[in-house]
């Protein structure tokens, strides 16, 4: 079953889509949490000549590889020796708006996003599901690294 349009991912109690449990309102990761997103809904403006215009998703698919999580950039510091991974503030996401994003979040696969709205806790733009983009929400202590393409 799905939600508001968003595929239901593996490990999600219920069988229920991308958002809180019990059909709730927001946007987050499985198994509910905070709901968010940008001020004024997934409609916010980006800035001028970057990426496509009113915050809308891309009109193409992202890179078709997946990159090496040792380039990443990490949210949560790194820990596990991972060799290459740098711990960075969420804010520092912003240098990723309006560009291809691969995120590893800390519960589940990774994936390529495009990011419209970034905050001190929260992100939010569209995500690629291997046919089309829909829009999302996530925590930042949510993720644990990212990549900008």
């Amino acid at each position: 079953m799905t939600h508001r349009g968003f595929p239901s991912f593996p490990g999600q109690g219920g069988g229920q889509g991308f958002g809180p449990p019990g059909g709730g309102q927001g946007f987050g990761p499985p198994g509910g949490g905070q709901s968010f997103g940008p001020p004024g809904g997934p409609g916010g403006k980006g800035p001028g000549g970057k990426g496509p215009s009113g915050g809308s998703a891309p009109t193409s698919p992202p890179p078709g590889f997946t990159p090496s999580q040792s380039q990443a950039y990490s949210l949560s510091g790194g820990g596990g020796g991972q060799y290459g991974v740098y711990a960075v503030d969420p804010i520092t996401l912003r240098y990723c708006l309006y560009r291809y994003v691969y995120i590893w979040p800390s519960w589940g696969p990774g994936f390529w996003a495009w990011l419209i709205f970034v905050g001190r806790r929260s992100v939010a733009g569209f995500r690629w599901t291997g046919r089309r983009w829909v829009y999302f929400g996530l925590d930042t202590r949510q993720i644990n690294s990212f990549y900008c393409y």
